[in-house]
């Protein structure tokens, strides 16, 4: 019986076996290219119940991330010079930030994406949510460590979210940890907190007035999908000079009351993943966020901008019921 390989007319098989040993060749060769990272994905990866899942940024939600298990160590110390004080309400302190897998491989630059214009974003929050300051810190001099200065408007604990996301995975994963300021000298540079303004009211920056409130008008509810409109407005009818901030021409980051968590929110795109939505109208900007928080209580929601004159950090105040 012979098992000779069928022949189709007019093909030519030694062309056939051509392309695709050269299709495999090329396939392994980029496999084979260096990434930059020592890293795998099974370095960000913890299982059991309470595992911190890897956000899918297409889908905002608030995150619990003091009560999940990351598998991310986080260390904070104060760099101060001997004879110096420690953090204290009103002076810039130097901090070096340590982040490390939970096997203790450090992650660096190569080991992290770009985004929103920054390798790694910090979110810190003092304990009455009404000191918000977003910031970035530049690599230090050892493997897995960030530095940052910070500027504490008053005493207490103050916790430091850490947002982030693995060239290895693409998928936004999250950290923490805390310090603690002393008030000695509270209000020395630092400005007062802001308080905040309830949905749907005004809060004032300069000459700009800038709302936030729910699409529909109506009670933000756990557990379901809400849409926040965040609108602008120049008391006398002028412009509002909104220019892009991190990729963005706003940014929402809100907070629990117990501040075990957080969900960073951008305004709503064209396409899924792209912030950067047509430059809003001058004099009405308007621009639309999607969120969902599972659980009811109190949460403080903070906008950044970029005005003509800078950032500026507006508070507001939102309940989210059962």
């Amino acid at each position: 019986m012979s098992t000779a390989t069928p022949t189709v007319p007019g093909v030519n098989w030694r062309a056939v076996a051509g392309l695709t040993a050269g299709a495999i060749a090329l396939y392994l060769g980029f496999r084979a290219l260096p990434t930059g990272t020592n890293l795998h994905h099974m370095d960000f990866r913890v299982s059991g119940a309470d595992a911190l899942e890897m956000c899918d940024p297409s889908r905002p939600q608030f995150i619990p991330v003091v009560a999940s298990r990351s598998p991310v160590r986080v260390e904070l110390r104060a760099t101060v010079a001997d004879g110096s004080v420690a953090p204290t309400a009103g002076r810039s302190s130097r901090f070096t930030l340590t982040l490390a897998t939970a096997g203790g491989q450090p992650i660096g630059p190569v080991d992290l994406l770009t985004v929103h214009t920054r390798k790694l974003h910090l979110l810190v929050i003092d304990p009455t949510m009404g000191d918000y300051q977003h910031l970035h810190p530049t690599p230090g001099a050892r493997a897995g460590e960030w530095e940052f200065e910070h500027t504490p408007a008053r005493g207490g604990v103050y916790r430091v979210f850490a947002d982030f996301t693995p060239v290895v995975t693409g998928r936004g994963l999250y950290a923490f940890a805390d310090y603690t300021a002393g008030d000695g000298a509270a209000g020395a540079g630092a400005g007062e907190p802001a308080a905040a303004v309830p949905l749907g009211g005004e809060a004032a920056t300069g000459p700009w007035r800038f709302r936030l409130a729910t699409q529909d008008g109506g009670a933000v509810r756990a557990g379901v999908a809400t849409t926040l409109v965040f609108a602008g407005r120049e008391t006398d009818g002028g412009t509002v000079p909104l220019a892009l901030v991190m990729d963005a021409y706003a940014h929402l980051v809100a907070f629990d009351a117990d501040r075990s968590g957080f969900a960073h929110l951008h305004p709503r795109g064209a396409t899924p993943g792209d912030y950067r939505v047509t430059p809003p109208d001058p004099r009405a900007p308007t621009l639309f966020f999607d969120l969902t928080i599972p659980r009811p209580g109190g949460y403080i929601v903070w906008a950044q901008i970029n005005l003509a004159d800078g950032q500026h950090f507006l508070p507001f105040a939102l309940t989210v019921v059962p």
